[in-house]
């Protein structure tokens, strides 16, 4: 009896002294892969070459928090020590892309700003109803994190992504659902890993979202996509070593502000806003740099387009 009493005891005080997270946090898991970037644009033709189509994006929730990120906020989080190494210059190139998208030299994230949350599910145009997404007119980059005190895994699974971006949003000090209504964490992993079994699985990348502690995150899969080679996962031609990453972070990123927590937001029969326009990719000027961004899908113009 005395022994039971000990082991009861020794037990009770191993949950005492478990951190918060361990006691009561289950591991994160993410929610699905959407909007994949797939590794061959020319396979997935909706809406390609900006001629009108049948790919009406329509909101799928009424909610007024949760459906598309009125107000983007980003992180960038280079994963794991592998980052001592970056051939193609993608972290610093990442930090330039997102601290100049905004103002009038930003074009482009003009065309999400048509979209809105808080109207009926199944609406096609806000008008000037809901709640719009707006044109950011200062820098959207949150921060950037080098988690680089140990290698991050070699084959990373979705679910370790996902405890990636919750790990994150706790370094930003991000750890209530307020701010994470819009913040979207980019794991961004390092040259030679294999995120989600890339290259092998087609894709250049993905984005979902997972919940931790009573708050939902999104977050984004981007792997190092110049390890596949000049021109892939980019229609430019001829391409140079970063246009395939950042017409798939572009990807990703549209999709996250326009249907935040999957599949909350706009979608139509090719899929989310980047989904419909694999096949469409320009080059961008701006204050920071030139970039290569892929094609939207914009109800308005009934068309995959460039520009807002």
């Amino acid at each position: 009896m005395r022994r039971r009493l000990i082991v009861l005891v020794a037990a009770l005080l191993t949950l005492a002294l478990a951190t918060p997270a361990e006691a009561s946090h289950p591991t994160p898991v993410a929610n699905g892969q959407h909007g994949l970037k797939f590794q061959h644009s020319g396979a997935h033709k909706p809406g390609s070459g900006g001629k009108p189509s049948r790919n009406t994006l329509s909101v799928r929730s009424s909610a007024s928090t949760g459906v598309v990120s009125p107000n983007p906020k980003v992180y960038l989080v280079f994963w794991g020590s592998q980052w001592s190494s970056d051939p193609a210059g993608a972290a610093s190139a990442l930090q330039s892309f997102f601290a100049g998208l905004n103002g009038t030299s930003d074009n482009w994230g003009t065309i999400m700003s048509q979209y809105c949350e808080g109207v009926a599910a199944g609406t096609t145009t806000c008008g000037t109803s809901g709640i719009h997404i707006q044109h950011p007119t200062s820098s959207i980059l949150g921060g950037a994190w080098f988690d680089n005190a140990s290698a991050a895994p070699a084959s990373a699974t979705s679910n370790q992504i996902a405890a990636e971006a919750v790990r994150a949003a706790a370094h930003f000090n991000n750890t209530t659902q307020a701010p994470n209504l819009n913040a979207q964490y980019v794991i961004a992993s390092a040259t030679g890993t294999h995120p989600d079994n890339f290259p092998n699985s087609g894709f250049c990348a993905w984005h979902s979202s997972t919940s931790s502690g009573g708050v939902t995150y999104a977050f984004t899969n981007l792997p190092y996509v110049p390890d596949l080679g000049t021109g892939a996962c980019t229609t430019l031609a001829p391409a140079n070593a970063l246009d395939g990453y950042f017409s798939t972070e572009t990807h990703e990123y549209a999709e996250t502000v326009t249907d935040f927590f999957p599949s909350a937001g706009w979608n139509g029969r090719g899929g989310e806003i980047g989904d419909e326009c694999q096949t469409l990719d320009r080059r961008i000027t701006l204050s920071t740099g030139t970039f290569d961004v892929q094609g939207l899908w914009s109800n308005s113009a009934n068309a995959c387009v460039t520009t807002g």
